[in-house]
Formats: C-alpha cells, structure tokens, sequence
C-alpha cells in the first residue's frame, strides 16, 4: 500500500475503489472516512474506519450485515468475499457439505434476520461448519453482538491486507 500521504491525497474515486469494501457492499463509511483526511498515520485511518462503523445504529448495523453473502451458496460474490471463501476452501464442498450450508443459511436467516457471518480466514470448511452448528443455538441478542465482531474481523483482514 502507499504512504499515508500518498493516501491523503487520493481523490474520493480512489480513495472508495481502495476501502469501499472493506465493510462488505458498504462503500458508505469509506465515504464518511474520506472526509476525515488528512489522516496521521495507517493506524489513525484505521481507528476512524472503525469509529465508522462503531457508531452506526443498529438499523444501519443489519444494512451493514445484510450487505454479507450467505457462505457457499451465493453466487454473487465480491471479490474480496470470493477470496475470502475460496482461501477457506468453501468454493470446494461436497454435495453433503453444500446442501448442509444451505439448510443452515436458510434456519440462520430465518432465525436471526441476516446471514451467519464469520471471517473465515484462517479456516477451514470443518472449522466454519462447527462455528455455523454451535452460533444457530445462540440467541438473537447474542448472535447480533457476534455478527457485529466477525464484520470488524474482516474488516481488520481486509484492512491489513490492503495497507
């Protein structure tokens, strides 16, 4: 990634081609955060990327986690999320193992109102299917909390992967 003030003085177009994804189809905080400039360093870009998203309402939170892909069945994919998957091998499953993510997408939303989410670098398909089994229990409270962590997760990953 360039400098910070190679950053700093990017135009709004690049400035959002960069970090408009690095919450999931929500190019609108990157859009608050350009406003923001001049930033110090990574680390201050960073915490107001997160200060974004921590002070979103919880109407905007389930915009924010209604903007995931359901895992292995969506077909429709960011790159990131493409690469996200396909590096946790969920772009590889069996027939048993994609009917069973299917079955769980669809009791997750039902249950919670948004996808399971969970930044899955770092797993394995047999890692996320536990994870998937063990959160569907939890309730809709604690589920929200979980989900709101997994985003701030991959928006982490994705940062360091960008700067």
């Amino acid at each position: 990634m360039k400098s910070i003030n190679n950053i700093n003085q990017l135009n709004k177009s690049d400035f959002l081609s960069i970090f408009g994804n690095i919450f999931e189809k929500t190019e609108w905080i990157a859009e608050k955060v350009f406003d923001l400039k001049p930033f110090k360093n990574i680390d201050d870009l960073f915490s107001k990327i997160i200060n974004q998203y921590e002070n979103c309402n919880k109407e905007q939170i389930l915009l924010i986690l209604n903007s995931h892909p359901e895992l292995v069945v969506e077909k429709k994919l960011t790159k990131d999320s493409s690469n996200e998957q396909s590096g946790a091998s969920l772009n590889e499953c069996t027939f048993d193992e994609f009917e069973e993510f299917k079955k769980l997408n669809i009791e997750y939303r039902a249950k919670f109102g948004f996808p399971f989410i969970i930044a899955v670098k770092g797993k394995n398909k047999n890692d996320i299917l536990n994870d998937f089994k063990k959160r569907i229990q939890n309730d809709l409270n604690s589920e929200f909390d979980e989900a709101k962590k997994q985003v701030m997760k991959i928006a982490f990953f994705r940062f360091k992967d960008i700067a």
